[in-house]
C-alpha cells in the first residue's frame, strides 16, 4: 500500500479502470514487462481534454490532459496487477500530443507526465521517453500516452 498511501498524501484519486474502446487489450503482460495500450484523457466515459495545441488549446492545458492519461495508466496497470505496489519502475512512455502546425513543445507537454510519475514513484517513476506531435489523435483528444513497466510478479495473458 506503499504507492496507495503516495497518492493518499498528495491528495490524488484514480479513476476507474476504463473497458477498452475497440480491439485491444488495455494491458499486456509478457515476463515482468507490461506494455500499457494508449491512454486518452477520458472520466467516466467522457474525453475531458480535446483539441489541438497551440491553438484551440494551449500548453497548460495540454499538460492537464497529459496528467489524467497517467491516472487513466495507473488505474490500467491497477487492475491488471492488483496494486501499484508491484511496479517496480517504468521503463518507456510514449506521449502523443495532438497538435497545430507550429507548436513544437510536445515534450514540455509531456513533462507533466513525466513529473507526475517521479512524483508518485521517485526514482522508479523516471524512464526513458518520446514526445511526437501529431495531427489528430481518437475522439480528437489533446494528448494520449502508453507505457512499459517492469513489475515484480511474472505473468502473461493467455488468449
Amino acid at each position: 500500500m506503499r504507492i496507495e498511501a503516495r497518492l493518499a498524501e498528495l491528495g490524488l484519486q484514480l479513476p476507474e479502470a476504463a473497458p477498452p474502446g475497440a480491439s485491444y487489450l488495455p494491458v499486456k503482460q509478457t515476463g515482468k514487462l507490461l506494455y500499457v495500450s494508449g491512454q486518452i484523457p477520458m472520466l467516466n466515459g467522457t474525453p475531458l481534454y480535446v483539441g489541438k495545441v497551440g491553438g484551440h488549446r494551449d500548453l497548460s492545458y495540454a499538460q492537464e490532459a497529459a496528467r489524467l492519461c497517467i491516472f487513466n495508466l495507473l488505474a490500467a496497470v491497477k487492475a491488471h496487477i492488483g496494486s501499484l505496489d508491484g511496479v517496480v519502475e517504468f521503463i518507456k512512455i510514449h506521449g502523443f500530443v495532438n497538435s497545430d502546425v507550429g507548436f513544437d513543445q510536445q515534450h514540455i507537454v509531456i513533462n507533466a507526465a513525466s513529473d507526475l510519475l517521479f512524483d508518485i514513484f521517485g526514482e522508479a517513476g523516471r524512464h526513458a521517453r518520446t514526445a511526437i506531435g501529431t495531427n489528430q489523435l481518437p475522439l480528437d483528444v489533446t494528448v494520449e500516452i502508453d507505457a512499459i513497466i517492469e513489475v515484480t510478479k511474472e505473468g502473461s495473458c493467455e488468449i
